[in-house]
Parts: structure tokens; sequence; C-alpha cells
């Protein structure tokens, strides 16, 4: 493949999952804020995000499997539309004057089940274009692209939201991913995949299977999807809490809520440049365990009586640290995993993200009810240091990481 030929197919690719991110994240803060401000209750919270994840949890493992099988460009394009058809019935049903929390939550499931079809196909699309060796370049550009997004969203929502009804956003929505499946659909051209051209003789059942025993089969996969586990369990309170501490303790003003996304996204914008450009450590576990630090100190911060501004300040940290250590493990397996169970294994660490931390709200959202959030995010940041910890020192990871 030419030097231009890659790089034109990776801006195209890149370009068109900004636009579509962009009308996404409008929509996610949207509803966020909108439940938050409303009913300003974990146990809300606890079912919006249950909502948002669980869908991807039951439908991400067949989500690995269809990625494997199938043309992974039109299954983006195909999880696009169907997300967007979502918002925008849900769009006409809040201008008829059903604007009820419980639309809310099943839009967020149905937004989920996208999600769940999508996020394999995204992670194991890019190495069918992108060489070896630029595949953390482009991760990085990728991963600052996405803060980028982030960052402009939350503050063009909060304008939105001041100005206009929520059913703008949702139109935006709409919108945006029109034009990204316009671009993925005729300008993208990405022959599919070896396997996708292939026969489908066996069952859906047994290209799972035959995913799984794969994983069983390396043990550093192995040894990573345990650590995910717990991280993704203990990263639920600091992920999704947030919004409600702010609202309980500086005040419920968009502008706040904006604050906490915008300096979050500043910061994941500086780590993406970071990866895309320096190497902080030879093995790249232990750059995902300093960025995993970095998210426990930080975690554990925010659990101490600050001002807002210190606390802005945090949080634009613990941004720093999240390229750090998903830019890195998404291209270990990128770079790891033969292409024919790229999908099956993103899959399965999908299921994996969408399960622990909606099982981690179950736990940590009602809970915020009866002690403060600050006791949680303590008690959780003292956790994710230990195992921070362990996953520096992990032998068997440290021998892949090089």
């Amino acid at each position: 493949m030419s030097n231009n030929n890659w790089k034109n197919k990776t801006i195209l690719f890149l370009a068109s999952q900004a636009i579509s991110l962009f009308g996404s994240t409008l929509v996610q803060f949207a509803i966020m804020w909108y439940i938050t401000l409303e009913t300003k209750s974990g146990v809300m919270m606890t079912i919006s995000i249950i909502c948002g994840f669980l869908p991807t949890f039951f439908l991400s493992p067949f989500g690995g499997v269809w990625a494997d099988r199938y043309n992974r460009k039109l299954i983006i394009a195909i999880s696009d539309s169907f997300i967007a058809f979502s918002t925008l019935i849900l769009a006409i049903l809040f201008l008829m004057g059903h604007n009820y929390i419980w639309l809310l939550f099943v839009v967020s499931a149905i937004r989920s089940l996208g999600a769940g079809m999508q996020s394999p196909a995204i992670g194991a699309m890019l190495p069918q274009f992108v060489p070896q060796d630029k595949l953390i370049k482009v991760n990085g550009i990728n991963s600052t692209i996405h803060s980028i997004v982030m960052l402009i969203s939350p503050m063009f929502s909060a304008f939105l939201l001041s100005v206009a009804s929520i059913e703008t956003i949702f139109f935006i929505d709409v919108f945006t991913a029109l034009i990204a499946v316009a671009v993925l659909i005729f300008f993208l051209k990405i022959p599919p995949h070896k396997k996708s051209l292939e026969r489908k003789a066996k069952g859906y059942l047994t290209d799972l299977k035959e995913g799984l025993r794969y994983i069983l089969a390396h043990k550093y996969i192995k040894h990573f999807f345990l650590f995910c586990l717990f991280f993704f369990f203990l990263i639920a309170p600091v992920s999704f809490l947030t919004p409600l501490q702010v609202t309980r303790n500086y005040g419920g003003e968009y502008w706040r809520l904006t604050g906490i996304e915008v300096a979050f996204s500043v910061g994941m914008m500086l780590g993406g440049l970071i990866v895309s450009y320096f190497k902080l450590f030879k093995n790249k576990i232990r750059t995902m365990a300093f960025g995993a630090m970095i998210t426990a100190l930080t975690t554990f911060a925010l659990g101490l009586n600050i001002f807002f501004w210190l606390y802005l300040f945090i949080v634009l940290m613990m941004g720093l640290g999240v390229p750090l250590f998903h830019t890195n493990s998404n291209v270990l397996i990128q770079q790891k995993v033969e292409e024919e169970y790229l999908g099956r294994v993103f899959g399965i660490l999908s299921m994996i993200s969408s399960s622990m931390v909606p099982l981690g709200m179950l736990v940590f959202g009602p809970l915020a009810d009866i002690v403060s959030i600050e006791i949680i995010l303590l008690s959780t940041g003292s956790a994710l240091i230990l195992l921070s910890i362990l996953l520096y020192f992990n032998k068997e990871l440290l021998s892949h990481g090089e």
C-alpha cells in the first residue's frame, strides 16, 4: 500500500468517526445533564448508566463475531444509521410533549445496542489499512481528535441547552450520523478483509467459542482482561458520579458541569499528543500502568475536600492518563492478535467494559445516596493504586509489551 493511499484512508476514516462522535457526545451530555439536574439522584444515574451499557454487554460478543465475518465498514455504517434513527424517534416524541425520563433510558439502551455492533468493528478495522509500525501514532492521533471533539461538544451542548431545546441536539446527532455514513459508504474505499469473503459455514456460537479459546490460549490476553475486570469496575464512580458530586457540592449550573467535561477533554487531548509523538517507556505495559496510576491518584484526590478550580485541574490530570492507558492497550491487541480474531477479541473487551461499569454503578450509585461520594472516591482510588502497581510488575504482560 502506497504512503499516500493509507494516509488518505486514515484521514477519511478518522474524520467520519469524529463527525459521528460529535453528534453522539452532544446527545450523551444532554441526556446525562437532563437526568442529573432533573432528579439529583444516584439511583436514577445508575439506571441511566445500566441502560447505556448493559445492551452493549449482551451484543458485543456477537458484534465481535460479525466484525470478523462481515465487511467491517458496512457494520459501522449500519450501526450509525440505527443509532441515528432511534435518536430521530426520540426527538419527534419530545416535540410531541412526551418528555419522560424513561424514554431517555430506552433510547440510551437502543444506542448502546448500536455501540455493541460498532465498537469491535472500529477496533479491528484500523489494521486493515494502517501499517503495523504506524498503529500507535494513528491511535494516538485518533485519541487526540476524540479529545478535541469531547472538548467542543460539552460546551456546545451546554450552549444549546441554554438557548434552545434538547430536541435541537437530537436532530444535530441525526444530521452528523448521516454525514459520517455517507463518508464511509461513498468515499472510503477499503476492500473487505479476507475472512469476510469466505463462505460462512460455521455458526455464530462456533465462531464465538473459537474466539474464547483463542483468548484462553494466550496468557497475556487473559491477564490483561482480568486486570480490565477490576479496573472498569473501580472507575465507575469517578466516571459517572462526578457530575452529581459537583451538583451537590458546588452547584448545578451548566458551566460547572461543562467545566469538568472540558477539563477532562483538555487532559485527554494532551495525553493523545504525548502518546503520538513521545515514548514514555519502551514497554507498552509500563506506559499503561503509568496511565492507570494517574487515574488512581486523581480519583483519590477528587475524594478530598478541595475548592472547585483545583477540582478542575485534577480532572484535567485524570484525562491526561486516559490515552496513555487506552491507546497502548488497543495497539497491543492490534499488533499481537491475528486479524481473523481481532473482532472477537475487541468484542470480549467491549463486553467486559460494558458489564463491569454498570455493575460498579449498581454498587456505587445507590451507595452515593447513603454515604458521601467523597468516601466512595477515596476507597476506589486506593484500590486503583494497588491495581496499577500490580499491572506495572506483571511479568507475563511485560514480556509482550516491548
